[in-house]
């Protein structure tokens, strides 16, 4: 299968604009996905699509691969399925542009879903044990059935526990995902749905479709850039 990894990558973040481009160490955040992304050596071709002129070229400066959408985009995923309408791969793996330690390990757990042929779309999710995060509604929440597929996604605290447990784990849906890349096309091609709205979590939309979306656990996946704290902690780990 031919694959390809795409970091959609929008300059003015609602809860911290221009993340992207703040330097983590003595790089941008996004050069350090980028980069970590090529390093995994899994892909066919990794390339950002940007809103931002600035991004294009830090990428472009650093002899990346990066392409300017041409259209406003209300996800992620709605962003570089403008790009793969234009390209011939199999399978394409939309790397969030905030997760500058992504690691090899598990994108290669993530792409082996795909030797199921049922596999539509996966994506990763690693436990939280920390009830601050667990608490934290930018931390979102997976819930998940026996064969690891995806039940719901909330902010909220999913499952709420009436009852204590010893056996009730939290896990954090990290925003990699994979997709067969006719779903990905379809995913543009249905309206943003109601818990989406709500939650803004744009994987919602999938299972308001009737997608089902295979989740991989990993282990430790690093700091995800949200906000001005995250990027303090992701200075301590870099």
């Amino acid at each position: 299968m031919k694959t390809t990894a795409m970091i959609p990558a929008r300059y003015a973040a609602t809860r911290f604009p221009g993340k992207l481009m703040q330097l983590l160490g003595n790089k941008p955040v996004i050069l350090h996905t980028y980069e970590a992304t090529v390093a995994t050596g899994l892909f066919d071709d990794v390339m950002v699509v940007t809103d931002s002129e600035e991004i294009l070229l830090t990428i472009q400066n650093a002899d990346g691969h990066a392409v300017m959408s041409q259209k406003e985009h209300e996800s992620g995923s709605d962003r570089i399925a403008e790009a793969a309408a234009n390209i011939e791969t199999d399978i394409i793996v939309n790397v969030q542009g905030d997760e500058p330690f992504v690691k090899k390990d598990s994108l290669e757990k993530l792409l082996a879903e795909f030797a199921d042929a049922t596999v539509e779309v996966a994506s990763l999710m690693q436990e939280l044990t920390s009830p601050e995060e667990i608490e934290d509604p930018n931390f979102v929440k997976v819930i998940v059935d026996k064969n690891n597929n995806a039940l719901y996604f909330s902010r909220s605290v999913v499952p709420y526990p009436r009852v204590k447990s010893p056996a009730l784990k939290y896990y954090e849906h990290i925003g990699v995902y994979a997709f067969r890349r006719e779903a990905l096309l379809n995913f543009t091609r249905w309206p943003a749905t109601p818990l989406e709205n709500a939650e803004k979590i744009e994987c919602l939309r999938y299972l308001e479709n009737g997608v089902v979306i295979r989740m991989v656990e990993v282990s430790y996946m690093g700091v995800e850039i949200d906000t001005p704290e995250d990027l303090k902690r992701a200075a301590k780990l870099i």
